[in-house]
């Protein structure tokens, strides 16, 4: 499938999802939203701290609890959806701070600006774009994070590359993705839909350290990461499927 139609076929999935047409996390499904929310990380009292509607029950991780957000940062969330990540982002950075989502999604970041400005939320900023050609000028932002996007994204190293060029010198990248342990079955790479469900697209997990060091970024490591298991999975799948949350670096002497 061409890059263009695999986008589209994502775009349809979780533009679906936005106008709430369907319920679909990517993939630990439970429940509720709640339950898939709780399972991959966030704690009730980050899910009161944000718009009931910016919690989709999307995400394999919880970014903003292992980036050391600080009052003042520049925040960008590659993915962001409707929101959840930006507006924890939002709370810990404070008044002085600034959140950038960025989301192909044209329903996800028409929610997301919609919730902001319902709830007075007025240090974020929704914008609609391709994090292969990040809308973001270079060397703005304090921190980068992401959750369970770029294994959606079919050119893995460019989205690395823009954010890296966004990152001052100094700055951290933190991303809770999906990675895989070994390789995956041809017919799951093959599919459109393992790809929306955020199956198809993962890297093995070395082959994804070794893009995000190729990108620039120093100092990369896995912070956490645990088999992801969620209801439904193929017996070919099990254990194969990894939930990362990793860190990088811009040096702090790189160029901007």
């Amino acid at each position: 499938m061409k890059d263009q139609d695999l986008k589209e076929v994502i775009k349809e999935r979780y533009g679906k999802i936005a106008r709430g047409e369907t319920v679909f996390c990517c993939p630990s499904c439970g429940p509720t939203v709640t339950d898939q929310s709780l399972a991959v990380g966030y704690t009730p009292e980050d899910l009161q701290l944000v718009p009931e509607l910016a919690v989709l029950g999307v995400g394999c991780g919880n970014p903003t609890a292992l980036a050391d957000l600080m009052e003042g940062e520049t925040v960008l969330d590659l993915g962001s959806g409707a929101g959840i990540d930006v507006f924890l982002s939002a709370k810990k950075v404070g008044e002085s701070g600034r959140v950038i989502g960025v989301d192909m999604t044209g329903d996800m970041v028409a929610k997301g600006r919609m919730l902001a400005q319902q709830h007075g939320f007025r240090n974020v900023d929704f914008r609609q774009g391709d994090i292969e050609h990040l809308p973001v000028d270079s060397g703005t932002v304090d921190v980068v994070i992401s959750n369970c996007v770029i294994n959606l994204t079919p050119d893995k190293l460019a989205s690395f590359r823009e954010a890296y060029r966004v990152l001052k010198p100094g700055g951290r990248l933190l991303i809770a993705d999906l990675v895989t342990a070994g390789e995956l079955p041809e017919e799951v790479r093959q599919s459109a839909a393992a790809w929306a469900d955020c199956l198809a697209g993962a890297l093995e997990k070395e082959v994804y350290l070794e893009t995000i060091r190729r990108a620039g970024f120093s100092k990369v490591e896995v912070v956490s990461g645990k088999p992801y298991e969620y209801p439904g999975i193929e017996a070919g799948l099990r254990g194969k499927i990894l939930s990362v949350q990793v860190r990088g670096i811009k040096a702090p002497g790189a160029k901007v």
